[in-house]
């Protein structure tokens, strides 16, 4: 263990979903404490600025993670420049621009949709990186799902708090195949946090009589910050969390 267990200079790490919110804050506190930053998103213009706000240890790659071929090209291109990723934060989601809808409203197109970018992501992602982790001797994965996940979704999206519930599961089934290696696997799960576009529409609609409710369910009193979750995320990743594998921490404020 590191004198500080705070530094990741030592640390290599790739964060999907960066392109604002809860990634770029995550990006953000990595860089900061000395880690080389790959930072994936599809959203190229906000992506670029994430990288420029890291700094020069951050690099950002164009990366869509329900696409299998452009993941295995990146590690591809990755292993060529002799990265090896030794920290894996699957944070990239959302309701894809959905809303809430009957469920004999859904189509199986946006069933899909939704479970491909939260969940089929997390798997493709969390599959490239087993190995070289493995060959280390040495990993850290975490999720970043919801509150969702574990209760009825603000959003009333059926398939939104499906797959955030699935990728609980994943956290846990993952933790006890890879632990032998060294490799822990956690999840963080947000509660409301007006972080990105689609949250700060979400905030808007509940209109002030829904968002006073929900301040008023939140222990604190008030919502968090992108930060709060970068914090949560830094620690999994770090020396304390050496021993703390398959757990699910919220970071909602109080419930």
């Amino acid at each position: 263990m590191s004198a500080d267990p705070f530094d990741f200079s030592h640390r290599q790490v790739l964060v999907t979903g960066a392109a604002h919110g809860f990634g770029r804050a995550i990006c953000q506190a990595f860089s900061a404490r000395g880690a080389k930053v790959i930072a994936c998103d599809i959203q190229q213009q906000e992506l670029e600025e994430t990288a420029r706000l890291c700094g020069d240890r951050c690099r950002a790659e164009l990366l869509d993670v329900t696409d299998e071929d452009a993941i295995e090209r990146l590690f591809g291109q990755l292993e060529t420049a002799q990265w090896k990723i030794d920290t894996l934060i699957n944070n990239a989601g959302g309701v894809v621009g959905q809303k809430g809808q009957p469920l004999e409203t859904v189509t199986l197109k946006q069933w899909h949709k939704i479970l491909d970018v939260n969940l089929t992501g997390a798997f493709l992602m969390s599959r490239v990186v087993a190995e070289s982790m493995k060959e280390q001797k040495f990993g850290r994965i975490i999720n970043i799902s919801s509150r969702a996940g574990l209760e009825v979704s603000l959003t009333g999206i059926q398939a939104y708090a499906s797959a955030k519930a699935g990728q609980i599961g994943l956290t846990r089934q993952l933790a006890h195949e890879l632990g032998p290696w060294n490799i822990t696997v956690n999840n963080v799960a947000p509660g409301f946090i007006r972080s990105n576009p689609a949250t700060e529409r979400q905030w808007e609609a509940m209109q002030p009589e829904g968002q006073q409710r929900l301040l008023q369910n939140i222990a604190l009193r008030r919502l968090g910050v992108a930060e709060d979750i970068a914090n949560a995320v830094l620690y999994f990743a770090s020396d304390w969390g050496n021993w703390v594998t398959g757990q699910v921490l919220s970071v909602d404020g109080g419930r």
